[in-house]
């Protein structure tokens, strides 16, 4: 279980509480936040069982690939926001691409 899955799963807990909490006391702000911990939270735990899927096929990968791989899912779990970004980035331009033929 990577880092990412137990922050989300505790993000994700706490926002319940909070939600709880904002439900019981009246209070929309604390309803809201709560809301958007627990959104964070499984965003945080979906990215993180990605994460763990790799990882399994990097044991799998040729040889001379999983340096590379390993690397790649490194830089993946330090910097969560910023890889998203890129696949995302990727994703909008493969989707152009296939749209122009």
């Amino acid at each position: 279980m990577t880092d990412q899955r137990i922050e989300g799963v505790a993000t994700e807990l706490k926002g319940k509480a909070q939600n709880g909490l904002g439900r019981l006391t009246g209070d929309s702000k604390l309803q809201v936040e709560g809301k958007l911990n627990e959104v964070k939270g499984k965003a945080l735990d979906a990215y993180g069982r990605v994460i763990d899927g790799l990882d399994g096929m990097v044991d799998k990968a040729p040889a001379d690939l999983r340096d590379p791989a390993r690397k790649g899912l490194d830089f993946a779990r330090r910097k969560p926001l910023l890889t998203t970004g890129i696949i995302a980035g990727a994703a909008v331009l493969l989707g152009a691409l296939g749209r122009k033929r």
